[in-house]
């Protein structure tokens, strides 16, 4: 199964989260490329892929294997490592990537502090370049976005020879998903013209929604300010005449359950939603 593809692996130890991102003219990429587990690490397979990669590899990482290493026995063992590509980054953020020689060209890789860039039949070595550049040169923002900055510039500079079809980006960290879960970002374009702009939209839709404002920027309730959202909420079919049932009952329709808790503080976000849906 050929994976033309660039990808990228990356762990952040500040935020302990492990990521991967990819672009390819395959569809549905991100169904098969991308294998991530919390506090273990992260994976791309792809070229003429080989999925168990992805499953053997994390095996062999969570056995405490580093990535170099568990990349030297994944393709120890497979008769077809020519055709491979593999990228890895470990429980420690130690990083490691591997193209057979026998990927279309232009194929190749990079292993950096704390990430593993690769690619097969691109326009050039300019995408991988432009890959590693964005990351490296990012450091501070949240692993997600670092990730798909990568994938913009990668693509900006010609990306899969083939053209564009398909792309995913996830994130995973000890309980820092939906509910407590690990999970931060799991996102897929399976079949666009333009998958990488569509990621971005579908995460900044994901950051509405499940992202979080820091404690410190909530605002302050007043009466004043309930009762305006109170207004807003009754225009919206909200209008129990209980402030903190209306709120709870529309954030949980809207999906914004994770950006309320009480009523003495409120997130800005959820501010601006309820202004800007009682304007329409």
């Amino acid at each position: 199964m050929l994976a033309a593809t660039y990808s990228i692996v990356a762990f952040d130890p500040s935020r302990r989260e492990w990521g991967v991102a990819v672009q390819s003219k395959f569809l549905a990429v991100g169904a098969l490329v991308p294998w991530l587990e919390v506090k273990v690490g992260a994976i791309a397979t792809q070229a003429w892929m080989n999925v168990a990669h992805g499953s053997n590899g994390l095996a062999l990482l969570r056995e405490g294997r580093s990535a170099q290493e568990t990349i030297d026995q994944l393709v120890e063992n497979d008769t077809d490592r020519d055709n491979r590509q593999l990228g890895i980054v470990d429980r420690l953020g130690r990083a490691a990537t591997f193209t057979g020689g026998a990927c279309l060209p232009w194929a190749g890789g990079r292993a950096g502090e704390g990430y593993a860039a690769q690619g097969n039949m691109l326009v050039s070595a300019d995408t991988l370049a432009a890959l590693t550049l964005s990351f490296e040169t990012s450091a501070g923002r949240p692993l997600a976005e670092r990730l798909l900055m990568a994938l913009d510039s990668a693509q900006s500079t010609g990306g899969d020879r083939r053209g564009q079809q398909a792309a995913a980006l996830k994130v995973v960290a000890p309980g820092s998903g939906y509910g407590g879960c690990d999970i931060v970002v799991d996102l897929r374009v399976d079949d666009s013209q333009q998958p990488v702009s569509e990621l971005a939209r579908l995460y900044e839709l994901h950051q509405l929604y499940f992202g979080s404002t820091p404690e410190e920027e909530w605002v302050s309730s007043n009466a004043q300010l309930q009762s305006e959202l109170a207004a807003a909420l009754a225009t919206l079919g909200y209008a129990s005449g209980d402030f903190a049932k209306d709120l709870d009952t529309w954030a949980g329709t809207e999906n914004f359950e994770e950006r309320v808790n009480g009523t003495e503080r409120l997130d800005p976000v959820v501010i601006e939603q309820l202004r800007t849906r009682r304007a329409l």
